[in-house]
């Protein structure tokens, strides 16, 4: 290209020196105007006698393309340069001169005034949102850099110069156009599911660009629940989210890329009672490298899954994922239990009582049992009932000694579905 680009500047040096001596008066009123069927070409026109001409475009600050057009004698003093001829983001000039191809340069240069080939302003936001069964997309565009040409002959009057062509890539399948070119800021898309890359090509009379990409992305997400919880003691789920996203290039299909941000919604959800529906039960945000860990309230026994809500922020559309249900059984937890006001030792004949107190406040009956020392082995002391979750039981210490004692509390249904029961920790009685 630099080659060609320097032969074709000789060309246009040697026939600067031809002028010194050509007879030829140049061309007058060089200009140029768009061509009349829409902008694809730039239209440039010339006055002189009928004489063959030489056409060639000249960068102003910008390097000079190789091109070079010559009109017959006799042929109207007008030709249409097809924009494509032109550099983007570039301002450049179109010179007429008298001359052939066998001939060369036979007269001075004549030039149009100067002009740019800006392209469009690029988007460089977009941002998705949820819209009945699809969504909508909006897109900011940057204020477009300083004209240093203003008011050229090519310049496109109006706010509203550049186009926006939505389109949709998926894996393994190539960018393709969605819908046609709109002026709008904004492009609702119907039906659309993860995975996919949305993006605009950008494009006004000179070039097109691609910018204001959204990614719609399809998650993955895997739980560790515990199996055993003690009622109304948080339980921490712990898991993993994978997000999928679409990566694209305009010449080549489109791949899928695993990613793992910091900040994706994740819920908990439970089943209260068989059969019913599932409900949040606590929520919680990924951290770096995708990982979660959220504590989870418990009650009855029940089953948890976890899930990724479809969601959008910015830039991005989130399609939903679940993780497989998991039963946590629970079990009655005792919230206290031991002889009143604290004492753990007493003196022979005085009286003695001992209680236990659990949640869920059960009515039901615990027993009191007691350790043998003889047969090593707990034996049942006393079955007492327990009213909202408490039960007591005063005695008298008839003979001194140290003494073990211990609460059974029996399992019990609760929601339609069992909880497991418990003993209290051993509680240690002195006799003086």
């Amino acid at each position: 290209m630099r080659r060609v680009l320097a032969v074709a500047l000789a060309v246009v040096a040697g026939a600067a020196s031809l002028t010194a001596c050509a007879s030829d008066p140049p061309p007058t009123d060089v200009a140029v105007a768009w061509a009349p069927n829409g902008r694809a070409a730039v239209l440039v026109t010339w006055k002189d006698n009928g004489q063959p001409n030489r056409i060639t475009i000249e960068g102003v600050l910008s390097e000079s393309p190789s091109y070079v057009k010559y009109v017959p004698a006799g042929e109207p003093n007008r030709w249409e340069i097809p924009t494509s001829a032109f550099p983007a983001d570039g301002n450049y000039k179109v010179a007429v001169a008298t001359g052939t191809s066998q001939g060369g340069v036979t007269s001075k240069l004549t030039k149009s005034p100067v002009f740019d080939t800006d392209g469009p302003v690029r988007p460089t936001a977009a941002t998705v949102a949820k819209q009945g069964r699809g969504v909508l997309i909006r897109w900011s565009v940057p204020v477009a850099p300083q004209d240093f040409t203003p008011n050229d002959p090519l310049d496109v009057k109006g706010k509203k110069t550049q186009r926006y062509v939505p389109m949709i890539g998926r894996p393994g399948q190539m960018l393709k156009v969605i819908g046609p070119a709109t002026t709008s800021n904004r492009q609702v898309i119907k039906s659309v599911k993860p995975p996919y890359t949305f993006q605009l090509r950008t494009q006004n009379e000179w070039s097109t660009s691609i910018g204001g990409q959204v990614l719609g992305l399809t998650s993955s997400i895997n739980a560790a629940v515990p199996s055993l919880a003690q009622f109304s003691v948080p339980i921490r789920v712990r898991g993993r989210v994978i997000l999928y996203q679409v990566g694209c290039d305009l010449d080549s299909p489109c791949t899928s890329q695993r990613a793992t941000p910091a900040g994706v919604p994740v819920v908990v959800l439970t089943q209260v009672t068989p059969g019913s529906r599932w409900t949040p039960a606590a929520r919680g945000s990924t951290t770096a490298g995708g990982y979660y860990d959220i504590a989870v309230p418990t009650g009855g026994s029940r089953p948890y899954k976890i899930t990724v809500p479809e969601n959008t922020k910015g830039g991005t559309h989130t399609g939903t994922s679940t993780s497989k249900p998991a039963y946590t059984k629970s079990i009655v937890r005792v919230a206290s239990a031991g002889f009143a006001n604290g004492n753990t030792a007493t003196a022979k004949g005085s009286t003695v009582t001992v209680s236990v107190a659990v949640k869920p406040a059960l009515n039901t009956t615990v027993m009191l049992q007691a350790w043998n020392r003889q047969t090593r082995r707990w034996v049942d002391s006393k079955a007492l009932p327990m009213r909202n979750g408490q039960a007591a039981l005063a005695f008298k210490a008839a003979q001194p000694g140290d003494f073990v004692y211990r609460f059974v509390i029996p399992g019990a249904m609760m929601f339609g579905r069992p909880m497991d029961g418990t003993t209290t920790p051993q509680l240690q009685l002195h006799v003086r």
